[in-house]
């Protein structure tokens, strides 16, 4: 399976079109359509459901996607790395984050380092723990950051110094908003919008020392942007960490924490026994001085 052909076949899938891929990749359709159907028969299965005015991928085509991303984002990765001349640090440091205000920290690290180092570039990937595990694991991101409970034993890590406090996102006319604090009882029988990771973790269970069925849970969310619309919206109350979505100024919502106090430890993790690249060695030693001063 060759780079090349991935790469046209990745290009065929984003743009719905043998001969709009074509005119991207600037070869013949008749030498494109050949491509795909060589992949085709390499693969053993149909990647592609051929309509009048658009191809979709069929389900053997959105797996074939999904690898073909990572392996050419991997090869990419590993010829920036590459690249570096001597005497020149330059390359990228990639990173996958989950939402949390404890990245200001790497946030400051990417500052200081792109200060000193011009020629150093940054990504960053975010998404869920799982996600962020995928990635890591998969070589596709040098460092991961990791919301606990999630077990990062499988890692070499460093806890940063910021923990997240957990709490309700609500509307500022809410009930509840009148509160200084959020307890358990306050939460048994208003509509409750939480992540489905802290469903899964059990810090929150324990924290309302009662199982789940016993809550009127009416969605779960991955990221919080798209729960704290559903909260704008009236449709309930969100579990979620604080500082993540703006409540300042004009903001018709509002943060309150909860009592007892609940936090989680923030990790900065990479895989065990992984060698660097210059650029992400610099950004590692720069984030341990921050952590540890």
């Amino acid at each position: 399976m060759e780079l090349r052909i991935l790469r046209s076949f990745l290009t065929v899938a984003r743009e719905q079109s043998i001969s709009g891929a074509a005119k991207v990749l600037h070869i013949s359709q008749p030498s494109l359509s050949r491509q795909i159907m060589d992949l085709e028969e390499e693969v053993g299965a149909k990647l592609f459901e051929r309509g009048n005015r658009k191809i979709t991928l069929t389900e053997h085509g959105l797996l074939l996607r999904k690898r073909a991303e990572q392996i050419v984002d991997l090869v990419w990765k590993t010829q920036d790395e590459l690249a570096s001349g001597e005497g020149t640090v330059s390359g990228t440091v990639r990173i996958g984050a989950g939402e949390t205000q404890a990245f200001r920290t790497l946030a400051g690290a990417v500052h200081d380092l792109a200060g000193e180092y011009p020629d150093i570039r940054f990504q960053v990937f975010s998404g869920n723990a799982e996600d962020v595990m995928e990635r890591l694991d998969k070589g596709l991101v040098d460092f991961g950051v990791l919301i606990e409970p999630y077990d990062v034993s499988k890692y070499d890590y460093i806890g940063l110094p910021i923990p997240d406090v957990w709490g309700v996102l609500m509307r500022s006319d809410s009930p509840l908003a009148a509160l200084d604090a959020i307890q358990a009882e306050d939460l048994r029988n208003v509509p409750l919008i939480c992540s489905r990771q802290a469903l899964e973790g059990g810090q929150l269970s324990s924290w309302f020392k009662a199982d789940y069925s016993k809550l009127n849970l009416v969605a779960s969310y991955n990221l919080l942007f798209n729960a704290s619309l559903l909260v704008e919206a009236g449709i309930g109350y969100a579990l979620c960490l604080d500082n993540i979505v703006n409540t300042a100024g004009g903001s018709n919502l509002c943060f309150r924490p909860l009592k007892p106090a609940l936090q989680s430890q923030v990790n900065l993790v990479w895989k065990k026994h992984q060698m660097f690249s210059k650029p992400s060695e610099l950004f590692l030693n720069l984030v341990r001085r921050k952590t540890t001063t």
